[in-house]
């Protein structure tokens, strides 16, 4: 522990979301852009680097595993760094790189810097949100990361058009190249806005690791493995779904995921102020709600007007969840709340890349339109794993 850092503990934290939140909020949003934009400058970069499109397609799947892998170990070795001297180092580390694939000579360099920047997206997240449940009062800790996680839903919206567009006109190298600039803007706000709290005493690191063989821990994992498998079976192939079932033209989807991304910022925020109300009930709730849409998207994907009327209810559903599932994973493991906060990220990973491979299968052996009730299924595992631990703890503390 660095005795030697000052600390500021605010003498109550701020009834209202304070300024410094837009700090985390701003560099959630660069890392959501820096994950997702490679997906709209993936023929450029393919061409300029002479691979074909499979293979700088594996520039996102090593992202994906940097961020399921490398980040939990990055956060164990970093335990004993001051948080916002954490928050320091991560944002200087992403900085660095996307200034490497900026200058990027080839393939396997750009590779690396992908690897870079996706070891701190889950380190900054986990840290992010412990700072963030910090600077406001406990009952609005789920709201509080839910304005965190707004970066990274925004992102999608904005950052991602944004730098697709940049990228296409100004070359992809232009991309990255933003992306670093508004890492520096983030690491300025955090140097002028974030406190520096007291630094509690850390858990060794055996103990962190250990804080996660908690099993109500792994159970809440393995949820949020399910949920994130769900959504992304039918998402990652959401193209393809809408113009083969529901006929709409290819450029049409451009417009509808922005719809979509709009339900996910609105579900962000209305998700932490349900989980700030009643934690359990809201997590329960909007995994059945979200069984439900997708149960009748297997029908509304064949009208137009129903399928994208569907698609943004399941964007509010699918994200209203994960402020809550952020506090309850925290709550867990009160001895390592930022390791528990992190392998929630990595877990959702691994949901995005199971959700990937399951919804390939189902295309391959039974149809396109089977993608919905699939993804209806693995969040119905989810509802019920949850269920089961809900029931779990009453039976539990009833007999305490």
């Amino acid at each position: 522990m660095a005795a030697s850092e000052p600390s500021i503990v605010p003498e109550a934290p701020s009834q209202s979301f304070p300024i410094s939140l837009i700090s985390l909020t701003v560099g959630a949003f660069a890392i959501g852009m820096t994950e997702f934009v490679i997906m709209g400058i993936l023929p450029n970069v393919a061409n300029d680097l002479n691979v074909s499109i499979s293979a700088a397609g594996q520039l996102i799947t090593m992202y994906a595993l940097g961020v399921a892998v490398g980040a939990p170990i990055l956060t164990v070795l970093t335990h004993k760094i001051p948080q916002k001297k954490l928050l320091y180092f991560l944002m200087g580390l992403f900085i660095f790189g996307n200034i490497l694939a900026v200058f990027a000579p080839n393939y396997a360099v750009l590779m690396g810097a992908r690897l870079i920047t996706a070891l701190t997206h889950g380190t900054f997240f986990g840290v992010g949100a412990v700072i963030a449940s910090k600077l406001v009062h406990p009952d609005r800790r789920a709201g509080a990361v839910s304005m965190m996680m707004a970066g990274l839903t925004i992102a999608n919206i904005i950052g991602v058009p944004l730098g697709t567009f940049i990228g296409q006109n100004m070359g992809w190298r232009a991309s990255f190249a933003t992306i670093a600039i508004m890492g520096v803007v983030t690491l300025i706000g955090i140097i002028i806005f974030i406190p520096k709290f007291k630094q509690e005493k850390s858990a060794g690191m055996l103990q962190q690791v250990a804080a996660l063989a908690n099993p109500r821990l792994l159970a809440f994992l393995l949820i949020s493995v399910l949920g994130n498998a769900g959504l992304f079976t039918i998402f990652t192939y959401i193209t393809p779904l809408l113009v083969q079932v529901t006929g709409f033209a290819e450029h049409s989807v451009t417009w509808i995921l922005v719809l979509f991304g709009c339900g996910v910022t609105i579900g962000n925020f209305v998700g932490g102020k349900l989980a700030d109300w009643k934690l359990m009930p809201t997590i329960l709730g909007i995994y059945f709600a979200t069984c439900v849409i997708l149960t009748l998207f297997t029908v509304t994907v064949y009208n137009p007007i129903t399928a994208v009327l569907t698609i943004f209810l399941w964007g509010v559903a699918s994200f209203a969840v994960f402020p809550g599932m952020q506090v309850r994973i925290m709550n867990l493991a009160q001895s390592a709340p930022a390791l528990a906060s992190t392998m929630s990220h990595s877990a959702g990973n691994l949901g995005n890349a199971t959700g990937a491979f399951i919804g390939g299968m189902v295309i391959i052996h039974l149809s396109i339109a089977s993608l919905p009730w699939v993804g209806a299924v693995l969040v119905g595992l989810a509802l019920l794993l949850a269920i089961a631990c809900l029931m779990s703890d009453r039976k539990y503390a009833a007999s305490n």
